[in-house]
Parts: C-alpha cells; structure tokens; sequence
C-alpha cells in the first residue's frame, strides 16, 4: 500500500522563558513556509537540544523511516539539536529517505542548490569534528599508557580496582582480589602441563563448582586470560621474550625486577590483536604486584603460540540460525555440528565446554532449520493479513496516544485549579501534577519506542522477497530474514519456543 507523503512540522522548546520563543510561535511561523498546505505538527516541550532523545523527535524519525514523510520544517536548526554530529547524521536519514529539510527563519532549505550545498558544509566539518575528537582521545590514551595508567573499564580477574595517584593524577590501581587470584594461579599452573587442553580446565572447573564472575567458565575467557601479560612477574627473562617478539617496551631492562605486572596496550596504527600478535604492541611495567611467576606465563604463552587448534570470533557459516538459537535448558547458545557426508546437529555449547548442562537432545541441524523457515511463513502470512487490516494502525500505539492526551488534559486542569488555591489544595495539586507528569513521560517513551520499532514498508516487501525466494537467496540473506522475524529461539528436542519481533 502506498502512503501519501506528507510535510511535518517539528518544535521544541527547552523551559519557559521570556526571550525563548514559545512552540506555539515556531509552529506558525513554520507555517508559513507552508502557504496554507496541510501538514502534521511533532512538539516537545521541556526537552534540551544537547541530544535526540525526546519522544515527538523519535516519533518522526519513526514516520520518516515508514516513508511517510516528505519535508520536515523547522523554525531554526538548533530545534532540531545544537550537536553537529546529531544534525548531520540526522541529514544522512532525510537523503536516505528523499526527506527535504527546511529551517523557516535561515532560509535553509535542502530541495536547493544553495541549501544542499550548505548541508555539504556542515557534513564536512561534522567530520572534521569526529577526527579531530578522535585523534584527541587517542593521543591521551597513548600518552596514559606509556605512564602505566590503568586504562579504565573493569580490572583483569583476579584483581580489584582502588583509587590511587600517579604523578599527581588520580587513577586506579589493581590489587589482588584473594579468591579469584587463586583460582587464576590454578589456570596456569594446570596449563603449563604440557598434556592439559582447555576442555580440561573447563570441566575440572565445572565438577569442583568453581565459578567465574559466578557463572561457568568458558574456552574463550581461558584463552584470553592465559595470554594476557598483567599477571606475570616483569623480569629480564619477560623483557627477552616480548624484546624477541618485537613489541614495543617503553620501560628500561633494569626496570624488570620480577615484582610488578605488565600492561599490553594495542600499538599505534598495528592492526593485528595483540592476543595474537606481539609485533609493535605497547609492554609497559604496571603498578600492582603480580600473580604468576615468569617462567609459569612464558610456558603458558608459548604453548599458545603453537596451539593453532583454538579459534574464535568466526562468522557464521553452518547455520542461518546463529544468534538466535539457545539450549532451552540452559539458555546458551546452541552450535551446529558439520561434518562432511554426514547428518549434522545442534549442540549446547555449555555442554561442550564443560558438561555443565544435559544437553538440548537430538536436534537435527537440517529438519530443525526447515521447521523454522515454514514458521516464519506462517507467522509472516499472519501478519499481512493483520497488517492488511490494520491498514498501518498499532492498537498499542493508539491506546498510548489516548492515554497520553487524557493524562495531559488532567495536567491541564489541575493548572487551571491553581489560581487562587489555598496551601492545602496547592499541595495536593503539586504532588498529583508530579505524578501525571511522570506517568506522562513513561508514556511518550513509549510511544517513542513503538514508533521507531514499527516495521516499515520496505522492510516487510524485503522480508516477503526473502521468504518466497527462499531456494535461490545466499546464506546471508537467510540470517537477514531470521533476524527481521525472530529474537530467540528456546529449543530441546521435545520442545520448541521461539519469541517472534512481528
């Protein structure tokens, strides 16, 4: 079905003033830029313009991303946001999606040679704004590790953060959490044997009930642990490996005393993981003690570096599924077995790891994907049918506007009864005033919300493509469709819940 297009006209205004120009004054002067045509009008009241979250805003972006929307008219471009990079990512959206935008008192107006080439303007020195806050952060942070700063975000396991200060500045430092240390000595030393795999230490981690974070370890936090220099002890022998390896050691030789910890930091414009690869990574002596001698890490780490077995962070490629299925007995995610010539499964990966749940059952990887494609027929099939009815009305989205606009009369006549009110009733009127208005901002939030999620035209035609071409479309276009339909999928063999987005 076709929308007729139509101009909006957007407001706002911050807090009540004498020299702010009332929402009432840039809607007719908005106007005017109209000539008398019709139009629909999105106000807020009492939202700042240091940022887009206002719930008039949302709802228009969610009527413009519809393609609803042919111009948007404002009274001036700060109505809009006082943040370049908001106004320009916002023009991104309108160019997409073939919106004009006019500013009635600026003359800006982008169905013009002139206008458009004033948007180029500000797109450009949005960007120069983005690098230049950008190459500003990078320079601090590279300037912060070559002092030994801990580099916020929360501290390796094994450790807790405290305040402390280094050269007059105030920073964090790392100190031993008791527990978890120990369990960190455990990982290493049952790793340096040369015989111990990663699935070993997960599964004696499991059946001694020995909690990471409270919750099962995995093969990934293991990997990661392992390599990370922040718990071996800075000696000569530790300068020599990293010197071999060609990172960059920003302290001198004698500084390596074998008591402190080190920080890795990922190298100047070196695109390789510094898990993977030493090469030009930053090594800077830490403040805080260390956990692991360096002859128990460096057997560790070498033997990481011939272990090649271990991958992560793969795409995709087994299934169209990944993401969205989970053990429905534990909630982790389920992984598709393959093996060539042969039927392949589903598999809890919890399970795999450390046999810390039964298991989801026999699944079969290819009956399972089939049943749900013919689910997302029927459920799609069902949603154009209602979707055809409603003819673009979300039942949700109108009883909210209801609501929205009674409690806004309640607040208007609680107002109008404060005009020559004694203190009794002046309190009372406050204190429900307090109560409608919170009531009426959780609605607009979620008017907000509906607006914005609200499947558009061109994502149900996209949708409709996928599922009646479902033979010829690639892999990718699959787990697109997966994703346009379905959250989660709870599956064991004898059941199956699956939390549909439509």
């Amino acid at each position: 079905m076709e929308f007729i297009r139509e101009d909006c006209i957007y407001a706002r205004q911050s807090v009540d003033r004498k020299d702010s120009i009332s929402i009432e004054s840039q809607i007719d002067f908005c106007k005017y830029e109209l000539k008398g045509g019709s139009c629909r009008v999105f106000k807020d009241k009492g939202y700042s313009g240091k940022n887009t979250d206002r719930p008039e805003f949302q709802k228009l972006l969610g009527e413009i991303r519809k393609g609803k929307v042919r111009r948007v008219i404002v009274y001036k471009l700060d109505r809009i946001s006082r943040s370049i990079l908001d106004f320009a990512t916002m023009m991104e959206l309108f160019q997409e999606y073939d919106v004009e935008f006019v500013s009635s008192t600026e003359k800006f107006d982008t169905s013009t040679p002139m206008g458009r080439a004033m948007l180029n303007i500000c797109i450009v020195f949005a960007q120069l704004e983005r690098e230049t806050i950008q190459k500003r952060v990078t320079d601090a942070y590279y300037s912060r590790c070559l002092k030994g700063f801990h580099m916020s975000g929360q501290a390796p396991y094994g450790y807790q953060l405290e305040p402390t200060v280094v050269e007059g500045i105030r920073t964090k430092k790392m100190v031993t959490d008791p527990v978890a240390a120990d369990h960190v000595r455990l990982m290493f030393e049952m790793y340096a044997e040369p015989e111990t795999s990663f699935g070993d230490i997960t599964r004696y981690f499991e059946e001694h009930d020995i909690k990471i974070y409270g919750k099962s370890m995995f093969r990934t936090f293991l990997s990661q642990l392992l390599r990370n220099p922040v718990y071996a002890q800075a000696d000569l022998e530790l300068y020599e490996f990293f010197k071999s390896q060609g990172a960059a050691i920003v302290n001198d030789a004698s500084d390596f005393a074998g008591t402190n910890g080190c920080y890795l930091y990922q190298g100047r414009d070196v695109k390789e993981d510094k898990d993977r690869c030493l090469k030009d990574q930053i090594l800077v002596i830490a403040p805080h003690e260390a956990l692991i001698s360096s002859d128990t890490w460096l057997k560790c780490r070498k033997k990481l570096m011939v272990n090649t077995t271990f991958q992560q962070g793969r795409k995709p490629k087994n299934t169209w599924l990944a993401g969205k299925i989970k053990c429905g007995h534990c909630g982790y995610a389920l992984k598709a077995t393959h093996v060539p010539n042969s039927t392949g499964y589903f598999r809890c990966t919890k399970r795999t790891e450390n046999k810390g749940c039964p298991g989801c059952g026999k699944i079969r990887k290819e009956e399972f994907e089939q049943f749900i494609f013919s689910a997302m027929q029927e459920k799609f099939k069902d949603f154009q049918i209602l979707h055809g009815r409603e003819e673009k009305v979300n039942p949700k989205l109108t009883a909210y506007q209801v609501e929205l606009a009674q409690v806004e009369a309640e607040i208007e006549k609680l107002l109008d009864t404060l005009t020559g009110a004694n203190a009794t009733l002046l309190a009372y009127a406050n204190k429900k005033i307090e109560e409608l208005d919170t009531r009426r901002q959780t609605i607009s939030k979620a008017i907000a919300e509906l607006s914005v999620e609200t499947i558009s035209p061109q994502q149900i035609k996209k949708l409709s493509y996928y599922l009646d071409n479902w033979d010829s479309i690639d892999f990718d276009d699959k787990r697109k469709a997966a994703d346009g339909l379905i959250s989660t999928i709870k599956a064991t063999s004898d059941r199956v819940q699956i939390e549909w987005k439509i």
